[in-house]
């Protein structure tokens, strides 16, 4: 990911075909080491594509996959309300358990981390 973000800067930045060493640079200048066969492999798959249409084609198809992020919850609430009080107050408790663990996940960690 970050050998991605650094390719998206040097695009901004007015360099429509970053190299290697170009994206390398730009993590070293941050205290980054840049990995050189993912760094490869980003280099030779965005070769000769423009990196605006392939954004473009992404969001489209992201577009088209449905999401259904209501869905799940109105079906434990059924669940719930056939099987009794005790599997809602067991749901609760797994919610806040996994609340607590996702605030930790980028405690201390910065963006190129």
């Amino acid at each position: 990911m970050k050998h991605l973000a650094a390719y998206l800067l040097l695009g901004l930045g007015g360099n429509t075909s970053p190299s290697a060493s170009d994206i390398k640079g730009v993590l070293e200048s941050v205290g980054i080491e840049a990995d050189d066969d993912r760094l490869d492999k980003l280099v030779s798959e965005l070769e000769g594509k423009d990196i605006q249409e392939l954004i473009s084609e992404g969001s489209a198809k992201l577009a088209s996959v449905p999401s259904g992020g209501g869905g799940g919850g109105g079906a434990a609430a059924g669940g719930a309300a056939a099987g009794g009080d005790a599997p809602a107050e067991e749901a609760k408790a797994e919610e806040k358990e996994e609340e607590k663990e996702e605030s930790d996940d980028d405690m201390g960690f910065g963006l190129f981390d």
